[in-house]
């Protein structure tokens, strides 16, 4: 037996120590103030204060807000007009992604049932469903199969030319800045990481769009312009695409109407040079701004 094997009984009958045993003293102040869990963030205080009306939270700016103009994000405009069809009664309120519960814009918060009530919050994606049991107005559903078919124009291939428009034309950088960099620190450091996560984001995602992986902007306009034109070949000259106001009017609009809106100062728009062309696409905007905001 080696002089380490005697020792070694010793040592196992010393009390071994846990990596993650607390010091006695500070043992002592947890047992005193014992931890808990949470609960999940509630809504934003400031929106359920001395408001019991219906909030649209979604990116705008103050002065925006106030006028319950259109907002500058076509995924939050889309709801914004989808709304208005429905004839649901609510103001807009300025927000970010880090204010909203789900990391997502826009949210929206119906007015509580008494002034001690707990404001719910409604998502993006449960707003369709709210929405069906509080219009005042029925909003169209279409069963036709061609409803999902457009649709599907404008979550690709124009939401693609959207998204190459405004982060990777560097002649709209400036606008960029304006919209979604300036408001979130004044930071020159963060301003850098925020543009270039925007891009790095835009880029990933026309990427993954790709079949080749390669970003085309001969491609991605080409695709644009062919889906305005069918766009437009299905509206012609009527009011709606479905006899009543639907999803995809609303859709449509919050794409069309940035891409005409002279507020937005495109330092480079492809897309509005298209649109001029599809006067059925232009009259479509003009009314449901005319008539809803």
């Amino acid at each position: 037996m080696t002089q380490d094997d005697a020792a070694a009984p010793a040592q196992q009958a010393l009390p071994r120590q846990s990596f993650f045993r607390l010091p006695a003293p500070v043992k002592r102040v947890f047992d005193r103030f014992p931890l808990v869990t949470c609960e999940e963030n509630g809504a934003p205080l400031r929106s359920a204060s001395q408001d019991s009306g219906n909030i649209l939270h979604l990116f705008t700016t103050v002065e925006e807000a106030r006028k319950g103009r259109p907002s500058y994000n076509p995924g939050c405009l889309r709801w914004q007009a989808y709304l208005r069809f429905a004839g649901v009664e609510f103001r807009t309120a300025v927000s970010s992604n880090h204010a909203s519960p789900t990391g997502i814009l826009p949210f929206f918060m119906p007015a509580a049932g008494s002034p001690t009530a707990q404001r719910q919050v409604v998502p993006s994606n449960k707003m369709k469903k709210w929405t069906s049991t509080h219009a005042a107005r029925s909003v169209n559903e279409p069963s036709d199969m061609r409803y999902e078919a457009y649709m599907s124009l404008l979550e690709s291939a124009i939401r693609k030319a959207w998204l190459y428009q405004l982060y990777l034309t560097p002649a709209n950088a400036a606008l960029v800045h304006k919209l979604y960099v300036a408001p979130c620190s004044s930071n020159p450091l963060v301003q850098a990481s925020t543009s270039y996560s925007l891009r790095q984001a835009a880029e990933a995602e026309l990427a993954k769009s790709s079949y080749s992986g390669a970003i085309s902007e001969m491609d991605i306009f080409s695709d644009a312009e062919d889906a305005f034109a069918a766009l437009s070949g299905l509206l012609g000259s009527a009011m709606w695409f479905f006899e009543a106001p639907s999803m995809l009017d609303a859709a449509l609009f919050a794409y069309t109407h940035l891409i005409l809106e002279e507020g937005m100062a495109w330092g480079d728009n492809k897309l509005g040079d298209m649109m001029e062309k599809h006067k059925f696409l232009v009259a479509h905007r003009d009314r449901v701004l005319s008539d809803y905001f």
